[in-house]
């Protein structure tokens, strides 16, 4: 059926609600944009503007706090409008800890309470709240509070994991009270303790964190470890760091970068990748000297360490090995090398030495004119203040060019026979 329409009361019958409609549209989205607009300006005027023109948006509300609290330094008509928003929308965390920072300001402690209980309610685990909620307590004095706080910044936030630690540490500076009240147990977390502490040069405490960080059993980072062992060796506690280093063989994969009696030497066959770290083979760029792992040149393995020299004049190769050791005990030491073409007075040799007094207790003989495997031995005693060696590769004489190819392969190191009772 067909509806005529060519009376105009008839088109405005029909086509009038629609134009209402649509006017009525355009006029509440030109109302919103406005809003919007004024609500993005800077200045307290047009803040003002976009909550008349969008009475119901809490939003703009809580801006006009902002402006109030941070620009205005007004914390009583501050705290009016973020009421204001919180009682148009009281799901937003945010509103609710501006309306606890100005109760702060204005001494209302009662009220202050219950703005961050109800912020933290809204929204329980974003790190940002909780990491406001903390500071707020702190400044109450309520300090269980604020440490339940920082758990849940440190359990989801890493980037404000140093921050976090600070004032915890700052707060209650006992590591056994902070991991049961602050920190959770997460290796990740852990590690970020330990690597605090250290760089507090706090080792009682490290070494509380470290324990319980390995009774996680979880994976934990072999950076970690290294940056604990390389402080407890500036320390001079090897013990401990020989302890550390034994602990991380389960949770850091350095199972197979454990010495033996047999050698106390780590990866003395170069058959594991250099971790350059710990109580690995470590070593430092030297102009003039190269370092590669060589599968075509080997003695008792697969492969050997080549030391290419360049020609270059050169006081130290410039890789070691520590070595933790008893004092007042005699070692046996042996190594094989191979070096064909080796140029310049003198050249490379073994040298074992206190790491920390540097003194010397074994020098080889010259690494140099042998077109085949052969092997250095010796043996010595340590004193009784050694605690700690370090087996290295120096030039000799020092300061003198270099050039030719140098592999070494089977380094060993370990209590003599005679000592040992066998």
């Amino acid at each position: 059926m067909r509806i005529p329409l060519q009376s105009p009361s008839r088109k405005l019958l029909l086509f009038g609600p629609f134009l209402i409609f649509v006017l009525t549209y355009l006029g509440f989205a030109t109302t919103e944009y406005l809003a919007a607009y004024f609500s993005e300006r800077p200045d307290l005027a047009s803040l003002q503007r976009a909550a008349k023109l969008a009475p119901g948006n809490a939003e703009y509300r809580y801006r006009i706090g902002r402006f109030f609290s941070l620009v205005s330094q007004s914390p009583a008509e501050a705290a009016q409008s973020y009421q204001s928003a919180v009682t148009l929308d009281p799901y937003r965390a945010r509103y609710w800890l501006g309306l606890a920072g100005a109760q702060q300001i204005l001494g209302e402690t009662t009220k202050q309470a219950i703005a961050l209980q109800r912020a933290i309610q809204s929204d329980p685990k974003t790190p940002d709240v909780a990491w406001q909620a903390a500071n707020l307590y702190l400044v109450q004095g309520e300090t269980a509070k604020a440490m339940q706080e920082f758990r849940v910044v440190l359990e989801n936030d890493p980037s404000l994991a140093g921050a976090a630690l600070q004032l915890c540490w700052r707060t209650n500076p006992d590591a056994d009270a902070l991991l049961r009240v602050a920190v959770p147990p997460v290796a990740g977390v852990y590690a970020s303790f330990l690597n605090f502490l250290i760089s507090r040069k706090q080792p009682e405490a490290a070494a509380t964190v470290w324990t319980q960080m390995v009774q996680l059993h979880q994976p934990l980072e072999a950076p970690t470890v290294f940056a604990y062992v390389q402080y407890l060796i500036q320390e001079r506690e090897i013990a401990r760091a020989e302890q550390v280093w034994r602990q991380a063989a389960a949770v850091s994969d350095l199972a197979n970068y454990q010495p033996s009696s047999a050698n106390l030497v780590v990866n003395g066959d170069f058959s594991l990748p250099i971790l350059n770290a710990g109580f690995d083979w470590q070593y430092e760029k030297t102009a003039g000297v190269s370092f590669a792992l060589d599968p075509t040149e080997s003695h008792l393995g697969a492969r050997s360490l080549l030391i290419s020299f360049a020609g270059q004049a050169i006081d130290d190769v410039g890789i070691r090995q520590l070595v933790p050791v008893a004092p007042n005990s005699h070692y046996d030491f042996s190594a094989y090398f191979k070096a064909p073409n080796m140029e310049g007075a003198g050249g490379a040799r073994f040298s074992i030495q206190d790491a920390y007094s540097a003194t010397t207790f074994f020098a080889s003989e010259d690494l140099k004119n042998a077109e085949i495997w052969r092997r250095v031995t010796g043996g010595f005693t340590s004193r009784p203040e050694t605690k700690l060696l370090v087996i290295r590769i120096e030039r000799i004489p020092a300061g003198r060019p270099i050039r030719g190819n140098l592999w070494i392969d089977g380094v060993n190191l370990a209590a003599s026979r005679r000592e040992s009772g066998q």
